[in-house]
């Protein structure tokens, strides 16, 4: 296998192997030995990525609104993690529509596309409205999903 200029190329068989920093990151071609992910299973993945995400918000957003004023982490953060449930609010809404079918999950979706590709116009009042009420509505609507 010839590797592009400045780019390493791939071990033998074409896959991703792991790094340290993500050990599960290995990804081959299809039938080389790669079971598929059933679903359900994917689907149940990404509602406990979406469950960790919502607790990290609300961790932020329990320190308060000073402190998401004052700490310029606070904001940018705000933004990642809208970008992470937008997106997972996306999969979901894919994988299974009638499932996640609550307006909830088109305006995380929304949201994230705003946050994405506006971050010059994205407001902080917003952003702080949206974490600290949106987003303990949708930790409620996960927990009735799963129920």
């Amino acid at each position: 296998m010839r590797a592009r200029p400045g780019v390493a190329a791939r071990p033998s068989g074409g896959c991703r192997v792991a790094s340290l920093a993500r050990p599960e990151a290995r990804s081959c071609r299809a039938g080389r030995g790669r079971r598929p992910v059933r679903p359900a299973a994917r689907i149940d993945r990404w509602l406990d990525d979406l469950s960790a995400t919502l607790e990290t918000a609300s961790t932020l957003v329990a320190r308060g609104r000073d402190d998401f004023g004052r700490d310029p982490a606070i904001p940018l953060a705000f933004e990642a993690l809208s970008n992470r449930v937008g997106d997972l609010a996306k999969r979901l809404v894919s994988a299974d529509p009638s499932r996640f079918s609550d307006p909830l999950w088109s305006q995380a979706a929304r949201n994230r596309d705003f946050v994405v590709h506006h971050y010059d116009r994205v407001d902080a009042d917003g952003l702080w409205v949206t974490v600290s009420r949106s987003f303990p509505e949708l930790a409620r609507l996960v927990e009735r999903i799963r129920a």
